[in-house]
């Protein structure tokens, strides 16, 4: 499907950038990022020890200091796995990106970016146990201090959910969760969607790896399973770890490999069909060279099989070449259409 609002914008955030190159004098009006700690009373005594006050990237779009009547709508990105907050603000170009999109045309918003790196990498956005209750430190620790603290538009209609990756995967779960914060959600490659559990040959390097602990958490992939682990297996009496495997003295346990296609959007999508239909709109979309394609086309004919509207692409791309042009020329696009101004 054609979005003719993106192609118009397209046209002119390109005008915009050539004109920039020109040295014509044309000089886009600057937002702002700025770093603040949010406490999570839902993270509270995790069993790995992860701060509980995280850190959260917002941007404040150009003006917003001066309009000091205007309230404005948010939308939520969620990042990848083993990288930041930081990481992906850099990826994107906040605040440069957003401004340029709104001087295309693209209605003000406060961006949002909570940090989810956890002691193995990432929080995978779920509620466990272990890695503390994500889901709800998103859906309402978050959200509320934003409403508290900026002067959003507080109502699930000004409300854009989003992520890319361990992000997109973040988005569908907490969205399919959540319909009363969010009205607009968009999942860039999502991963996880469908989760078997690692053979046992992998869980038994890793149990061997795990004797000195976790690797630092910036080691790329290296703890992914022991953070989906912790995720989707919490155990709070298996210490050190606090999490099972799904095999045991080259056993398989039935019962913990069941956790983790349990936790598959492609699993569970059938029971919320009624929640995503309260969306505005849902948007999915990933690149065609990207390892996660087949799942992602997976994602888009379930919903389609159960009539949930939402829109699909498959660009030409990987997991993360595109991922920068996609946030300024189809995401931002995107939420300025589907959120609520008023």
């Amino acid at each position: 499907m054609i979005n003719f609002l993106s192609l118009r914008l397209g046209t002119l955030l390109a005008l915009a950038a050539l004109l920039c190159s020109l040295g014509s004098g044309f000089a886009l009006a600057q937002g702002t990022l700025e770093k603040i700690r949010v406490a999570g009373p839902a993270l509270k005594g995790n069993l790995e020890g992860d701060d509980a006050v995280r850190d959260v990237l917002v941007y404040l779009p150009p003006g917003y200091t001066a309009a000091t009547s205007t309230r404005y709508p948010v939308v939520y990105f969620l990042h990848g796995y083993s990288v930041g907050a930081r990481f992906y603000a850099d990826q994107v170009h906040l605040p440069a990106s957003a401004d340029q999109a709104i001087a295309a045309g693209a209605k003000p918003a406060i961006i949002v970016l909570p940090d989810a790196l956890s002691v193995y990498g990432g929080s995978m956005y779920s509620n466990s146990a272990t890695t503390g209750d994500w889901e709800t430190f998103i859906a309402h620790d978050l959200v509320a201090y934003i409403d508290k603290h900026y002067r959003t538009l507080a109502r699930r209609e000004s409300r854009g959910l989003s992520g890319h990756s361990m992000g997109g995967y973040g988005t569908m779960r907490i969205g399919m969760a959540h319909p009363e914060v969010f009205g607009a959600l968009y999942a860039m490659s999502s991963c996880c969607l469908l989760n078997q559990a690692p053979a046992k040959e992998a869980v038994e390097a890793q149990i061997t790896r795990m004797a000195d602990g976790p690797l630092a958490s910036d080691k790329g992939f290296a703890n992914v399973l022991e953070a989906q682990a912790a995720a989707w297996a919490p155990n709070p009496h298996n210490p050190p770890f606090f999490f099972d495997w799904p095999f045991v003295n080259g056993e398989a346990q039935a019962l913990v490999q069941g956790k983790w296609i349990a936790n598959s959007p492609l699993i569970t999508v059938d029971q919320h069909v009624p929640a995503l239909k309260r969306y505005k709109a849902i948007a999915l979309d990933v690149g065609d060279k990207d390892t996660l394609a087949a799942s992602n086309n997976q994602l888009d004919a379930a919903l389609t099989r159960l009539g949930v509207a939402h829109t699909f692409e498959v660009y030409d791309g990987d997991h993360t070449n595109h991922v920068d042009q996609r946030f300024l020329n189809q995401l931002l696009p995107f939420f300025s259409q589907q959120l609520s101004t008023l």
